[in-house]
């Protein structure tokens, strides 16, 4: 009994194999931006903050928590429908006791991009931040519904 062979569909001279591996970095980026919980939350110097993500009416309401970091060392920024969350802070200890000197240095920063359902404006948005937790109000521009054209 033979089995059937499929012949590949493309031509072997013209296969890329530096494609193919585009093609996977692209679909691996897709799927960290999609669930970002997925990444090694502290396997590097920036971390992905958890982030909920709600629409409420004619607004979009982002809530994730930044513990430590002061209102001006955050920068929100919208760009491509993502709400870009960058903040750090650092932390510089120097102690003297006799015989030595003992510096330490910390530094942490919180990066994401956060994808918003169409129609999401940044004019009239609202931020606030109370004990580590910030809050970010985007109102949503109302679509308008096609008119009807009269034929004569």
């Amino acid at each position: 009994m033979k089995l059937p062979i499929k012949k590949p569909s493309h031509d072997m001279h013209s296969w890329d194999p530096f494609d193919e591996i585009r093609k996977m970095q692209d679909y691996m980026e897709q799927m960290r931006r999609k669930f970002p919980a997925l990444e090694s939350r502290f396997g590097s110097e920036t971390l992905s903050p958890l982030t909920d993500v709600a629409e409420e009416g004619d607004k979009v309401i982002i809530t994730t928590d930044l513990p430590g970091i002061d209102r001006e060392n955050i920068e929100l920024s919208l760009r491509d429908n993502f709400l870009i969350i960058n903040a750090g802070k650092g932390k510089e200890e120097e102690t003297g006791k006799e015989g030595y000197l003992r510096k330490e240095r910390s530094f942490m920063r919180y990066y994401r991009e956060i994808p918003l359902p169409d129609g999401v404006t940044e004019e009239g948005a609202n931020a606030q931040l109370k004990n580590g937790v910030l809050t970010v109000t985007l109102p949503k521009i109302k679509q308008v519904a096609g008119r009807k054209i009269q034929i004569e």
